[in-house]
């Protein structure tokens, strides 16, 4: 890899959702950052989602379209007053587009010290093979 080719990593702050829609819900909505890899069979996609577990998180699959949404808890216990407060809570949304080459059957999620990780099979491609000729 050349010199020009790296590029240094910058810190991305939490971004909250810029919509025109109007919220019906109070609190801050964040779109989570995302990496999606691939390879022949499958795409990976990794979602960064602090301070959610598997019971506030949820995943929806409807007319081609994936969403995330979850739910993060203010971190304080009850005797705590805050002091400085820098980890903003709220909702995660993101949503993505599924084209037909995503297998959707065939999604498999894992949620790991606070990443998201779904496995986006592949559908298979028609395999090469010989046909036989019969005779009647």
């Amino acid at each position: 890899m050349a010199d020009s080719d790296i590029k240094s990593l910058k810190v991305k702050e939490k971004q909250e959702v810029s919509t025109p829609a109007e919220q019906t819900r109070p609190g801050l909505v964040f779109n989570p950052n995302v990496d999606i890899f691939e390879t022949n069979t499958q795409i990976t996609l990794m979602a960064d989602i602090p301070g959610v577990g598997p019971e506030d998180l949820s995943i929806d699959l409807k007319d081609g379209t994936l969403t995330l949404s979850a739910d993060t808890a203010s971190v304080e216990g009850p005797d705590e007053v805050e002091l400085l407060v820098e980890y903003e809570t709220g909702k995660y949304f993101r949503q993505f587009s599924l084209s037909e080459v995503i297998d959707q059957n065939k999604i498999d999620a894992q949620l790991k010290d606070g990443v998201l990780r779904l496995a986006l099979s592949k559908v298979e491609k028609a395999k090469p093979r010989k046909i036989v000729v019969k005779t009647e």
